[in-house]
């Protein structure tokens, strides 16, 4: 449970003038209250009231798992026969005289914040924490970041495994069965997102999905992963090459590995994600790639895979000593391959540094 950043959080209540806030990103939770839980269809909260202890929100089969967690506050449960914004109105009305909450605005649906006006329809939702709650979380601790080195670990563990599945007529699921079962059997509990594999051309889609497709002599292999230490994800992709791939998708690889290695190199606190992201777009674009790579440069990361802030054009957000963020440039051209290459890491003093360190050369297999 972290105290400290609960308090900040109610400072910023307080300066509002807002009588408390109501989170719902079960990310955002995890990260305040030490509660790791998905909810998926049923309603989790966390609120915090400036005149009022903080309390949990959640399916009534939850609660104990809630108290055993290490949170210290009152937690209320409903039944799944129950309306939960009713009853959490209720606790909401039990707790303050106050009707004027903040939300995450980017994480509640809209038919959701209709719910919870409908139950409480004399309160005003329309204050967004959203921003306050990424820039808390926008610098990591040291401990923060030493959970993130150990799933780099893992995740590094996780392309040695990939390498020496590949062979003749396997497919990407396959491949991906046979990671995921060997972390699973060493004590990793949980990928970081659904891990993705792609063979020749299906790694030309940036946003394609593992598949039955079988792999061939000649075929490049992008493999998209990461694992989760103590709730924090690691992220990484590497390309690599099966049997003697063609001059095109070497030279694309040798490309993309430009780019990478010199954002990644050229990262120094005080600069903008905007010029950050330039400079490995300026690789690919010098190189006649430009309009292949059509993805930012990188994402924040932490307790959650994609965090605040976006490494792209236009964010004048600055680099800073404890941010943690992916480099991940890619060229995918259709009909013919895709290459992406990627390291999560953290800022320090020195500049950039990688969470994974499997080799980024082409390796052939």
């Amino acid at each position: 449970m972290n105290t400290e950043k609960i308090a900040t959080l109610t400072a910023w209540i307080n300066a509002q003038k807002l009588s408390g806030a109501i989170l719902t990103n079960f990310h955002s939770i995890s990260y305040l209250t030490g509660f790791e839980s998905d909810p998926i269809e049923r309603v989790l909260a966390l609120v915090i009231l400036p005149d009022h202890e903080p309390f949990l929100f959640g399916p009534a089969l939850e609660v104990h798992s809630m108290t055993a967690s290490g949170w210290s506050f009152p937690a209320f449960g409903y039944e799944d026969q129950e309306n939960p914004w009713q009853k959490l109105a209720q606790h909401l009305k039990n707790a303050t005289y106050g009707q004027s909450f903040a939300i995450e605005a980017d994480h509640l649906t809209l038919s959701r914040f209709q719910q919870l006006q409908e139950a409480y329809p004399t309160a005003n939702f329309n204050s967004d924490i959203t921003d306050q709650i990424n820039h808390l979380r926008l610098i990591k601790t040291a401990t923060e970041i030493q959970h993130m080195v150990d799933a780099g670990r893992d995740a590094d563990r996780a392309f040695s495994i990939g390498f020496n599945a590949l062979t003749t007529g396997v497919s990407e699921l396959d491949v991906v069965a046979t990671i995921e079962y060997e972390l699973k059997k060493s004590g990793v509990s949980a990928m970081s997102f659904e891990t993705l594999l792609q063979f020749g051309q299906h790694a030309a889609d940036p946003h394609g999905a593992t598949s039955t497709r079988t792999l061939k002599s000649g075929d490049m292999a992008l493999f998209d992963l990461g694992t989760m230490s103590e709730g924090y994800a690691s992220d990484a992709t590497r390309t690599v090459a099966f049997g003697n791939v063609d001059a095109k998708a070497r030279e694309i690889h040798a490309i993309t590995l430009e780019a990478q290695l010199t954002a990644q190199s050229h990262a120094k606190i005080g600069m903008t994600a905007d010029e950050l992201d330039a400079i490995a777009r300026h690789v690919i674009t010098k190189a006649g790639y430009g309009q292949y790579f059509v993805h930012r440069l990188g994402h924040g990361l932490g307790s959650s895979v994609h965090e605040f802030p976006s490494i792209m054009a236009g964010n004048d957000v600055t680099l800073q000593e404890g941010m943690a963020f992916s480099i991940e440039p890619g060229i995918y051209i259709p009909g013919i391959a895709g290459v992406r290459i990627e390291d999560s890491g953290y800022m320090s003093r020195s500049g950039f540094v990688p969470f994974t360190h499997t080799p980024k050369d082409l390796l052939q297999f």
